[in-house]
């Protein structure tokens, strides 16, 4: 197995939309199969990390995406910033908006973004509000402050919000590595026999991330610093 070498005080470790509304533990929102399962990889390549990053889908029931009978899901919105629709998931206060079992209290991460809050905005990314990413949420801007050159990512879904997040991240100038064991997807079919899966591995891939099968393929370089 290949080992990268990362140096702990430059990185940081992101949980994304690691909700229960992902997952089958909310069979009636958007459960990616076997979601649930991946909160104890999360932890395991936070112990290579100096910093802790997570961030949650936080939506209302009026939002514009939530698809309907004769809207269904991924049927075209036509908004700025909500593009297709999706079932009803990860609303405020109920347990689709919840962290998967396992995983820290959100107030235990060293920072946290919570994303989509407004009816009229569907993001994907950790790192911006909208979908032109013009509205940042803070989360590059932390990283930079605190000198992290490395992000080990893993979340849900692979196909969708990891992937925007990966992407932003590259494009901001960090280092990437994708976590599979830590990631789970939804894998709509594609040409070719192909998944959204497969699709966002290979755009990944191109965009420079390098992709772990587990949190066994990190080295962690100098003991990590007080993170707080």
């Amino acid at each position: 197995m290949k080992t990268i070498t990362l140096d702990q005080n430059k990185t940081a470790a992101l949980d994304v939309d690691a909700q229960q509304g992902f997952t089958p533990l909310c069979p009636d929102e958007l459960p990616v199969p076997q979601g649930d399962e991946i909160a104890w990889e999360l932890n395991r390549q936070a112990g290579a990390a100096r910093y802790r990053i997570g961030s949650k889908d936080a939506h209302c029931r009026a939002a514009l995406h939530i698809a309907t009978a004769d809207k269904p899901q991924y049927s075209a919105v036509g908004a700025p910033n909500t593009d297709i629709r999706w079932n009803a998931h990860c609303i405020m206060g109920t347990r689709g908006a919840e962290l998967l079992p396992g995983l820290p209290h959100w107030l235990e991460y060293d920072y946290f973004v919570f994303k989509g809050i407004e009816p009229d905005a569907h993001p994907y990314g950790a790192c911006y509000h909208d979908l032109k990413d013009t509205r940042s949420t803070g989360l590059i801007e932390y990283l930079r402050q605190h000198g992290i050159e490395n992000v080990v990512v893993g979340g849900l879904a692979t196909d969708f919000c990891v992937k925007t997040t990966v992407l932003q991240l590259r494009k901001a100038g960090f280092r990437v590595v994708l976590n599979l064991a830590a990631c789970r997807g939804i894998g709509l079919p594609k040409e070719g026999g192909k998944t959204s899966i497969d699709e966002a591995l290979a755009e990944m891939e191109r965009a420079g991330t390098e992709i772990i099968a587990d949190a066994g393929a990190l080295s962690a370089e100098g003991a990590a610093t007080a993170a707080r």
